[in-house]
């Protein structure tokens, strides 16, 4: 995970994203999401 892009895009995120989904935005969460959304 890069660390620039994984933080700019979470702090873009949490203002909106559901608190029942946060661990979503976990780092190793988010890079398979970021992979299956590229697909």
């Amino acid at each position: 995970v890069n660390p620039e892009e994984y933080l700019a895009d979470v702090l873009l995120r949490v203002q909106t994203h559901p608190n029942a989904r946060i661990g979503e935005l976990l780092p190793h969460e988010w890079k398979r999401l970021r992979a299956a959304d590229s697909s």
